[in-house]
């Protein structure tokens, strides 16, 4: 697991190797991941938006935004977390994912950024 802080809101992520399918005649790796939003900070929260940079060992890189998380905004008060899960398809056995969280501060009204720490992306069969 990897975890980062920013600004009082900590992200931690946990991947797991799901196994390898066939699409579009190719051979992809399949992989999920548990993201965990920790509000340590003093004021309420809310996650408006995401970014992602999903890289693979074949030197690809995809990039996704998007609203929410899942389909949601979630609102965080301070001590409270929000977990989800998701997943992504590499065409290599090794790969890794950064990013970061738009947030709103409802006491300020400001908005921020809260990265995401890079983690790896690994299937257990190709580790020497």
């Amino acid at each position: 697991m990897v975890s980062q802080i920013t600004r009082g809101i900590k992200i931690s992520v946990l991947t797991s190797f799901e196994g390898t399918y066939f699409k579009n005649y190719k051979v992809h790796f399949a992989f999920s991941y548990e993201v965990t939003i920790e509000n340590h900070s003093k004021d309420s929260v809310q996650l408006t938006s995401r970014h992602w940079e999903i890289h693979d060992a074949l030197n690809d890189i995809e990039t996704v935004d998007g609203d929410g998380v899942i389909g949601k905004k979630p609102v965080l008060k301070p001590g409270e977390l929000h977990t989800y899960s998701s997943g992504c398809l590499l065409a290599s056995p090794y790969g890794a994912m950064k990013g970061y969280f738009n947030m709103i501060n409802f006491t300020t009204a400001k908005t921020f950024k809260v990265l995401i720490p890079s983690f790896k992306l690994s299937a257990p069969f190709a580790l020497n």
